[in-house]
């Protein structure tokens, strides 16, 4: 009798952890497979740093082949064309079908950069900082831009869902741009489609309004909420102030010399428009087991889920999926698949605990928020200089779980049961 194959997609932070972890339950009991659009793993949290070249985009790159093949996981960075749910098959751009008994999806995002006119690396006059490629073009146009600098506009279109990185990379500019003696040069302005600052998709954690505010009003960079962006020409930002009735309230004609705008999210092309996978973005519909009720041998992960909003709002507000939320998926989806091979009913659930750092250059902001979709048991949030210190260590030793192949080693586990922080509803 053959053995059952789990296939993961997408090699990013959820998908590569996941495929390690579920390796290490499986053992001998299933072949683990990872399908990637490329052979290497970026540690995409320390793309701001790239982009004011605090980093070099090849020391938060891991080449993952190697890595792989010694977990005896099968990998191919092919890529993915089409999904055929129906039966069971996953087509990739090289022409070869993969089949597979249980698929786990962890793709992440496909960046709705073509939704408003102008935006973006590819074409339009934004850069990006969504992926390290795109993280070092924006590092290459910082570059020429303090050679005549002018005014800079950072912030998150309508319908984003990843609000945090535009904070940390408005304050990092500031940072830069102080120890370049050229802050004073620089007008800067926030854009967002929040309602308010600090509200992060989340409707806040702890006093995140006021310390952001804060952060924002002590480094003269002011701020655009209820934001909606309808196009961006070369140096000029066109944008609409939404009222509370819903109508216009103001328009805004920001020029700009620099400029990065997150964009909307909506799933890849290869899973979009399956019915009764996706929702109408293309965003995998799960149930609380990460399983997909339509296809139960479909498990989904990450950015690449649908998340209904925390509530309503003037400007469309997507919910984002961080780290350690995306990492309780991994652990429930790992669980349930081990419940499953053993011939038993997944009963796992994640917590989706969020614990973040957002780092500033010289301090930050950091939050646990306990779900991450309120209400919620723990709410709190701290800033200071220890934040940029620990963003720091975290990146390293993320980086170092990923080289060695480990999803969760045993000090990991133990700190986070100190700080009464769980992956796993008990």
């Amino acid at each position: 009798m053959s053995k059952p194959k789990i296939v993961v997609l997408g090699a990013g932070l959820g998908g590569t952890i996941a495929a390690y972890e579920i390796k290490a339950m499986a053992g001998e009991r299933a072949d683990v497979m990872m399908v990637s659009a490329s052979d290497t793993y970026s540690f995409i949290p320390s793309n701001p740093w790239v982009a004011v070249r605090w980093r070099a985009p090849e020391a938060i790159q891991v080449f993952l082949p190697p890595i792989f093949a010694k977990k005896k996981i099968a990998f191919t960075a092919a890529g993915a064309k089409r999904l055929h749910a129906a039966d069971k098959r996953l087509e990739l751009n090289d022409g070869i079908n993969i089949e597979y008994d249980y698929l786990v999806i962890a793709t992440g995002p496909d960046l709705a950069f073509d939704e408003i006119e102008g935006l973006g690396p590819n074409g339009g006059h934004t850069v990006s900082i969504c992926q390290t490629a795109h993280a070092s073009a924006a590092a290459d146009a910082f570059d020429r831009f303090v050679e005549n600098p002018g005014p800079i506009v950072v912030g998150a279109v309508q319908g984003a869902s990843c609000y945090g990185p535009a904070y940390e990379f408005a304050l990092i500019l500031d940072t830069e741009l102080r120890r370049r003696k050229i802050r004073d040069k620089v007008p800067m302005t926030f854009v967002t489609a929040e309602p308010y600052i600090g509200h992060l998709g989340l409707d806040g954690v702890g006093d995140t309004k006021s310390l952001l505010e804060s952060e924002l009003r002590n480094r003269h960079i002011k701020w655009i909420t209820n934001a909606r962006v309808t196009k961006v020409e070369a140096g000029m930002m066109h944008v609409e102030e939404v009222a509370e009735s819903g109508a216009v309230a103001k328009t805004h004609d920001l020029p700009f010399g620099y400029s990065m705008l997150l964009p909307a999210f909506r799933g890849v092309p290869a899973v979009r428009n399956i019915e009764g996978l996706t929702n109408p973005r293309g965003f995998i519909l799960v149930d609380k087991h990460q399983r997909n009720p339509a296809y139960p041998e479909i498990f989904g992960l990450g950015v690449c889920i649908a998340i209904p909003p925390t509530g309503p709002t003037l400007v469309p507000v997507g919910v984002p999926k961080t780290g350690f939320m995306i990492e309780s998926m991994v652990t429930a989806i790992t669980a349930n698949l081990d419940a499953i091979l053993d011939g038993r009913e997944p009963t796992s659930e994640a917590t989706w605990n969020a614990v973040c750092l957002a780092d500033f250059g010289d301090g930050g902001v950091a939050f646990v928020a306990q779900p991450q979709i309120p209400p919620r048991n723990v709410n709190w949030s701290a800033s200071g200089k220890w934040v940029h210190l620990a963003k720091i260590a975290f990146e390293k030793y993320f980086l170092r779980k990923v080289r060695k192949g480990e999803s969760e080693p045993f000090y990991e586990k133990l700190a986070l049961q100190l700080m009464g922080i769980r992956k796993l509803r008990m």
